[in-house]
Formats: structure tokens, C-alpha cells, sequence
């Protein structure tokens, strides 16, 4: 057999042996759901079959979270974090396969004589040239440390990319409960104005009527302190709505038009679509951060395995094939060919405990990713269960609400009659005014949080990632 071809089929034959090689990963298996297998009363489908676009209707919120999907500087960071994470993955992968180089070479050297290799030629000028095709350093796979190593690379891939579409949904969550708040703020502020501009008239009649002697100053007085409370509220949702705008900048991250914002108001007809909630083990697969946390923990499996197959012998191969010659015309003619194979074999003795600290720091960091990802399918459960609550709830609220405000208003509008009647101080005017201004800010701000749990029940069972 030609000895460079025998040399070559023996690196093949070390490498076959990689693809039936064995692996000392444990047996993966998915930790029982921490949690009730349903929910009370939840219909059953698939929040995640909603597209954002389809869920987010409202043409200046859906436009904005589309700007934000283009522009926001984390979830560029997310991507790029994918990206890394793939390379990286494909550097683990290439190990499993030998990296084949090839070289060419000259070597000119010149020994003087009276050496004992030039005693009897005198001085003598070598020229050597040289061509080859060769493995270096290649690990034959035996107990599948490589192959773990691998896997390990793939799941951590993996989790990045979960880690990414958690990112998009989180995001498109932000922007439109951003937009909300604005929209909320920017009602509040024009009932701030509204109320201080009513008040504004009151203190004028007051202050007319204790001019010519009919109220009183503690009338004057009172009258004022709402005038004054009205103006700190409308500098206050002032600043408010400027912030809101800050932040919604942020999240779109670029300049945002001023037509998306100038119009935002919760006094419209804003209904999201009803977002089934299936079943508790239907998040396993649909939240991106669970399967995010379940990557990790098979990356942590899989590091297991390399660390117990560290305790074992390692192969490492290196060979080279080619030609050479002391003259550069005659490289390749026949008789040019030389080879070298060089396998070398790591058996552990003695290291320490090393060996056996990386095996338990593999084992704990796995306990700690059980833990985290136990921890994950938590916290989902709470999410949905808070939105579902919120929903079975919040449409009596807001019910109440609304009746309490329009009873608020019918008492104010009676008091100002009895006040001008004669028949109450206004002390009675102003202590309603007060009731009315209170009330009405809190129906704004609870439509608000209605609006802001369907979100996050849209969130929690893992909406917001399709288009």
C-alpha cells in the first residue's frame, strides 16, 4: 500500500469513528410543570396566533410600534447578539471535523566547514523545498466531548434567538402601553385645563360677590385653593405628557411624527381582540423567555456531558502528506512524496481535583437552570392568571366608575344650583367640584389600567412576536 495514502486513511478511519462515537451527556428530561395544569374559566386557544398588527389596530400605535421594530437600538442588540451566538455555534460545530491545511515551504541553509557534517565536503549550501496537504491537532471524539461541546453551542444559539423574539415582545408591549400613557395623560391634562378654567370662573363670581359683601373670605379663600390645585395638576400633566413623549422617542428610537402624537386619547373606541388563553402547558412552547430558560438548561445538560468525558483518555491527531525536493523543478517528479503521522493520547492521572470541580460546578449550574426555568413557567403563570383576573374585573370597574362620575357631576351641577339659590354656602359647591375633578381623573386612569392589562395578558400568553 502507497504510505501516504495508508497515512490519510487512518486520519479517515479516526474520523468515522467520531460519527458512531459515544456521548456522556445525561438523558434530557423536561421538568413537571410547577403549576396548575389550567386556568379558571379561560377559553381555550392561542394568543400567539394574534399578530401584533392584527391585536394593535389603532392606526397611530400600530404605526409607532412599527417604527420601533425598525429603530430600537436593543433589539438591534438582540439580533446581533443572535448572530454572535450563531457563529459562535458553528466554531463548536467545526470541531467535530478536521481542519485540513495546506503549505508549501523553501528552506536554504549553509553550514561552514570543519563541522563534523563538513569535514570532508568543505562548505555546503542546502536548498529544500517543500509541498504538503496535512490534519493538525485533530481530537478524535471518542466519549463526545466535542459533540457536547457542540450541543452545548447549539442550545445557547438557540436560547439567544428565544432571548430575541422575547426582546420584539417586550418591546411592541412598551410602545403600545407608551402610547396609552400618553394618551391618558393627554386627557388628564385637558381636564386639568377644563376644571381650572371652571374654577377660574367660579373664583371670579366668588371674589365679585365678597366685593360687594355677599360671600364671605373664607368663601374667597376656598374658591382659590381649587384654582390653585387645578394649576399645579395642568403643570404636572404638562410635564407628564412631555415625559411620555421622551419615552415613547426612546422606544421607537428615532424622531417620532408630531401627527401620531398630537391626537392620542383614551376617548375613543379602543377594544383590543379577546386573547384566549389555552392551557398553562400551551406557554411552554409560545413564551419565548420559557423556552429561552429551557435552551440554557439542555446548554447546561450538554455541558455535563463534556465535563464528565475531561475524566477520559483524548486522541489528538496530527499528519501531513506532500512532497519534497532539494530542487524546485523537480518537486513533484516521482520519488518526491513524504509523510508524517503523529497521534498522541492524554490520559488523565493527576490534576488536582480539576477535572472532578468542573464536573460539579456542571451539575450545580444545571440545578440552578432548573431552578430558573421552574422559576420562568412561574412567573408566566402569574402573568396570565393577573391578566385573566383583570379581565374578568376590570369591565365592572370601569362600569362603576363612569356611574360614579356621572352621579358626581349631577351632584355638582345641584350644588351650583342650591349655592346660587341661596339655599347652601358654597363651601358645598366647592367640596363637590372637588368630588366631581376626582372622580373624573379616576375614570381616566382606570380606563388606563384596562387597556394596559390587555396588553399584558396579550404579553404573558406570548403574543406580539408575529406580524
Amino acid at each position: 500500500m502507497n504510505k501516504p495514502h495508508f497515512a490519510l486513511s487512518l486520519i479517515g478511519a479516526f474520523s468515522l469513528t467520531l460519527l458512531a462515537g459515544c456521548t456522556m451527556e445525561p438523558d434530557y428530561q423536561r421538568p413537571a410543570l410547577p403549576v396548575a395544569s389550567n386556568w379558571d374559566g379561560a377559553k381555550t386557544g392561542a394568543a400567539q396566533d394574534i399578530g401584533w398588527k392584527a391585536f394593535f389596530n389603532q392606526p397611530a400605535m400600530n404605526q409607532l410600534i412599527g417604527m420601533s421594530l425598525a429603530n430600537n437600538r436593543d433589539l438591534r442588540v438582540a439580533a446581533l447578539n443572535v448572530d454572535t451566538a450563531r457563529a459562535a455555534f458553528q466554531i463548536d460545530r467545526a470541531a467535530l471535523l478536521p481542519t485540513l491545511d495546506a503549505s508549501a515551504g523553501e528552506t536554504n541553509q549553509h553550514l561552514p566547514g570543519g563541522l563534523y557534517s563538513t569535514q570532508n565536503t568543505g562548505p555546503v549550501t542546502y536548498q529544500q523545498y517543500s509541498a504538503n496537504l496535512g490534519v493538525t491537532s485533530y481530537e478524535v471524539d471518542l466519549f463526545g466531548r466535542v459533540r457536547s461541546l457542540r450541543d452545548q453551542g447549539l442550545e445557547t444559539f438557540l436560547a439567544t434567538e428565544a432571548t430575541q423574539r422575547a426582546t420584539q415582545i417586550s418591546l411592541v408591549s412598551e410602545v403600545a402601553s407608551g402610547y396609552l400613557s400618553l394618551a391618558a395623560d393627554n386627557d388628564l391634562l385637558k381636564l386639568a385645563i377644563s376644571t381650572a378654567d371652571s374654577q377660574n370662573k367660579s373664583y371670579e363670581l366668588t371674589k365679585r360677590s365678597y366685593d360687594s359683601g355677599i360671600s364671605t373670605s373664607q368663601d374667597l379663600v376656598q374658591a382659590e385653593t381649587t384654582v390653585r390645585a387645578a394649576q399645579a395638576d395642568i403643570a404636572q400633566y404638562t410635564r407628564q405628557v412631555r415625559q411620555d413623549v421622551n419615552a415613547l422617542t426612546l422606544l421607537v428610537g428615532t424622531t417620532i411624527p408630531q401627527n401620531l402624537l398630537a391626537n392620542a386619547t383614551l376617548q375613543q373606541d379602543w377594544k383590543f381582540p379577546q386573547t384566549p388563553a389555552g392551557l398553562p402547558s400551551d406557554l411552554l412552547t409560545r413564551r419565548p423567555d420559557i423556552i429561552a430558560a429551557e435552551h440554557t438548561l439542555k446548554a447546561a445538560n450538554a455541558n455535563i456531558g463534556a465535563a464528565r468525558a475531561a475524566f477520559f483518555p483524548s486522541i489528538t491527531l496530527t499528519g501531513t502528506a506532500g512532497s519534497e525536493s532539494g530542487s524546485l523543478s523537480k518537486l513533484f517528479d516521482g520519488g518526491t512524496g513524504a509523510w508524517s503521522f503523529m497521534p498522541s493520547i492524554n490520559i488523565p492521572i493527576f490534576d488536582g481535583g480539576v477535572n472532578q470541580a468542573n464536573l460539579d460546578i456542571a451539575k450545580d449550574t444545571k440545578k440552578i437552570d432548573i431552578a430558573n426555568y421552574e422559576k420562568a413557567i412561574q412567573t408566566a403563570f402569574k402573568e396570565v392568571s393577573d391578566g385573566l383576573a383583570g379581565q374578568a374585573t376590570y369591565k365592572d370597574e370601569l362600569l362603576a366608575r363612569q356611574q360614579d362620575a356621572d352621579a358626581n357631576q349631577r351632584n355638582y351641577d345641584l350644588s351650583q344650583m342650591r349655592f346660587k339659590g341661596g339655599v347652601d354656602n358654597y363651601l358645598s359647591v366647592l367640596v363637590a367640584q372637588r368630588s366631581l375633578y376626582s372622580a373624573q381623573q379616576t375614570l381616566i386612569t382606570t380606563q388606563l389600567a384596562q387597556l394596559n392589562q390587555d396588553i399584558s395578558l396579550y404579553k404573558a400568553l406570548g403574543g406580539g412576536w408575529k406580524e
